[in-house]
């Protein structure tokens, strides 16, 4: 009943909208210095808890819920600033962010904050825990989508080639891959992103990290056979 009334309350109170994202952003203070690898994600996160995802803070224990992983754990201000305004925790949570008796650190933690489903900041976990989870909802009920955001240079690391490799092969075609690519990789990929995963089998599309239009309709507009990945292109870096 508790619970019942706290989201209630959750909802009502919290009346955000996307022009509300940068004063909720400037609440948290302190410790700015992956700011730039938050904003990136910025436009993303809110199409996809605004229009895209099926998951609110009355159904987080809902098994058919759609999951979203946030991988580029080590930027987690706007992905706060966007649960916050869509009532998952309170906005004031924000104000004391990374502080000693505060849920919201520089890393999300599952165990912490409503709404998080993985603790990340460890580059590269991401997007194989992603794979996991889609076969496990298809393997237990065949609901629900996983959503998964990456940064560029994760892209880097070893899990990753395993992980894009094994998803189609796998089956895991209620799965999206959201790439932040702010031209941070140190390798790069010939031929670009899309091509990476477009080699093993993923439909890909390119599109504006800033066009909150295009976002959407990158991650609706898909093929249900197969696991799709959505490059979103970012100018300036920020890991």
């Amino acid at each position: 009943m508790y619970l019942k009334l706290y989201v209630v309350a959750m909802k009502t109170l919290n009346r955000y909208e996307y022009a509300d994202l940068e004063v909720l952003m400037s609440r948290m203070t302190g410790d700015e210095k992956h700011t730039a690898a938050a904003t990136s994600t910025l436009d993303v996160l809110w199409v996809l808890y605004d229009s895209v995802l099926d998951v609110d803070p009355g159904r987080m224990r809902d098994p058919h819920r759609d999951r979203f992983l946030l991988s580029k754990g080590h930027g987690p201000m706007a992905f706060y600033a966007v649960l916050a305004a869509k009532g998952f925790f309170p906005a004031e949570w924000l104000d004391n962010w990374a502080g000693f008796d505060s849920p919201l650190g520089m890393h999300p933690d599952r165990a912490l904050v409503p709404g998080v489903e993985i603790g990340s900041g460890s580059l590269g976990h991401g997007l194989p825990i992603a794979v996991g989870v889609a076969l496990g909802l298809k393997a237990k009920s065949g609901r629900g989508r996983v959503f998964v955001l990456v940064g560029d240079a994760e892209l880097d690391e070893g899990s990753n080639h395993e992980a894009i490799a094994a998803a189609p092969r796998l089956g895991a075609t209620n799965l999206t891959t959201i790439v932040i690519d702010n031209q941070s990789s140190s390798l790069g990929w010939p031929g670009g992103i899309a091509a990476r995963f477009a080699g093993e089998g993923w439909t890909t599309v390119d599109i504006d990290g800033r066009d909150r239009r295009a976002i959407r309709s990158g991650l609706t507009d898909r093929l249900p056979d197969r696991p799709h990945l959505v490059v979103a292109h970012i100018n300036g870096k920020g890991h």
